[in-house]
């Protein structure tokens, strides 16, 4: 297959997924002051992944993909359908179980944060980024400032267990980590 093919293949399974979330998410708006439609997240998110040099196409489709099925009617039978087995298995990685308790979740992914795949660590670390960027440049609505001390400091614990996997990731949050005096 020539660079063209290849390229154009890319972008239409890319497209697809794209597509895909912003149809699930299309109702959905952040927690910011301006309500940013939720559609900007999976985008950037995927932004920060490509800023870093990641091309890898499964991952870059599991980024646009991570909130569907925790946030959304998608399901994992859906994702595994339309994007296959290996994209469907790192969005799984990086899903929360919404039956469990608030606690519970953020303490499960302190845990099982080592124990995932590389692909789902990439995930991890630009979804935390780009968490945190935002979190620096407004506080969501009825967030107190302990609450936002809360989740810098939680995103680290999650972010130290995902060591080791991708420095210039790793070197951006160590940066938004020491702004905001988070050890």
């Amino acid at each position: 297959m020539d660079q063209t093919a290849s390229t154009g293949d890319f972008l239409k399974v890319y497209t697809k997924c794209v597509n895909f979330a912003a149809v699930k998410h299309r109702n959905q708006r952040r927690l910011d002051t301006d309500e940013t439609p939720y559609i900007n997240h999976p985008i950037g998110v995927a932004y920060i992944l490509t800023d870093a040099g990641i091309t890898d196409l499964e991952v870059l489709q599991a980024v646009i993909l991570h909130d569907t099925v925790e946030d959304t009617d998608a399901t994992f039978e859906e994702i595994e359908s339309l994007f296959g087995t290996n994209v469907c298995s790192i969005v799984r990685e990086v899903t929360d179980d919404k039956s469990l308790p608030k606690q519970e979740r953020k303490r499960l992914q302190i845990e099982r944060a080592s124990g995932k795949s590389h692909q789902a660590k990439l995930v991890k670390l630009a979804d935390k980024i780009y968490n945190l960027r935002d979190l620096q440049r407004c506080k969501p609505k009825n967030w107190t400032d302990d609450r936002c001390r809360e989740y810098f400091c939680w995103a680290k614990k999650v972010c130290d267990n995902l060591k080791g996997t991708n420095n210039t990731l790793e070197s951006i949050l160590d940066d938004i980590f020491r702004q905001e005096n988070v050890n």
